[in-house]
């Protein structure tokens, strides 16, 4: 008992003493430093070199599969009668890789006027090192966000209000080539509009952003972020209205349509015309016979 009380004080005459208080605080300030750094989220530094190695898989995927169109630095390639094989990437950014690479259409089997959409050769994973390496090179359009095109957290009247929107900036912007419909048509110089009914929101809005092929870029100067999820709101909701009239004819419009009418209604017609003279010409024929 003696020992514990003459512990106790060893103890309390320790305690106030003049550095004892700083000694604690120290001690203190590593626990809690070293609990932080054990399950905290990863740094900035982390994430950095988690960067700097997509950007570095990125560059060996390319340097496989698109250098031999786009060059070795993406700086483009053209043949010696300046014909080009592949544009430059620099400063397309990574919306433009995400679009192209994750639809199918690149890479390309050989160079051609529109990349047909087709199944991915990459995976996700390694579409985003490709992205991560184009970015790298310039600055560019930045891969969007789901907030930035999906309509899934939208009420009844927000979306009703956005389609109404997104209809009147379609309709001005974009019916010359993908039809009122959003079914698509031909282009000039072989090229083509694709269909937009099953494309998803994601890779319409980088087109929007990046302009592929022969489509327009629409910038967020041009169109906001916000006006580009109306259009998708507005394209969603061709998706799902019914067909009135009959015969839609793909909703083609006056192409289709103008086919349809001079191969099922002015053919018909010339043939009953042919039909009807033939048959003038035999009675005319038997007449004659039989005077």
């Amino acid at each position: 008992m003696r020992l514990l009380n003459r512990s106790a004080a060893s103890i309390s005459r320790h305690r106030r003493r003049r550095g004892a208080g700083l000694v604690l605080l120290l001690m203190g300030l590593l626990l809690s430093g070293g609990l932080y750094a054990a399950f905290s989220p990863s740094s900035t530094a982390d994430d950095a070199r988690t960067q700097a190695e997509m950007v570095e898989n990125g560059r060996r995927l390319f340097l496989t599969g698109c250098a031999s169109c786009h060059g070795q630095n993406a700086e483009g390639l053209t043949t010696i009668n300046g014909q080009m094989i592949g544009p430059s990437l620099v400063g397309v950014g990574a919306a433009a890789v995400d679009f192209q690479v994750g639809t199918g259409r690149m890479p390309m089997a050989f160079p051609g006027v529109q990349a047909p959409e087709k199944p991915e050769v990459y995976n996700e994973e390694e579409v985003a090192d490709l992205a991560a390496y184009v970015a790298s090179l310039a600055p560019g359009p930045a891969i969007p966000s789901e907030e930035d095109y999906s309509t899934e957290g939208m009420s009844e009247e927000e979306k009703e209000a956005a389609i109404v929107r997104g209809g009147q900036i379609f309709l001005t912007n974009c019916t010359a080539c993908h039809n009122f419909t959003g079914a698509g048509g031909a282009m000039p110089h072989g090229g083509y509009a694709p269909s937009l009914l099953e494309t998803d929101p994601k890779h319409i809005y980088e087109a929007m952003l990046t302009g592929p092929q022969s489509m327009d870029v629409f910038s967020n100067g041009n169109i906001p972020p916000e006006a580009k999820k109306d259009v998708i709101a507005y394209i969603e909701s061709m998706r799902e209205q019914p067909g009135y009239g009959g015969f839609g004819l793909g909703g083609l419009g006056p192409v289709s349509e103008g086919a349809f009418a001079w191969i099922a209604g002015i053919g018909t017609m010339v043939g009953f015309a042919v039909w009807i003279a033939a048959h003038t010409t035999r009675s005319q024929k038997k007449k004659g016979h039989a005077a």
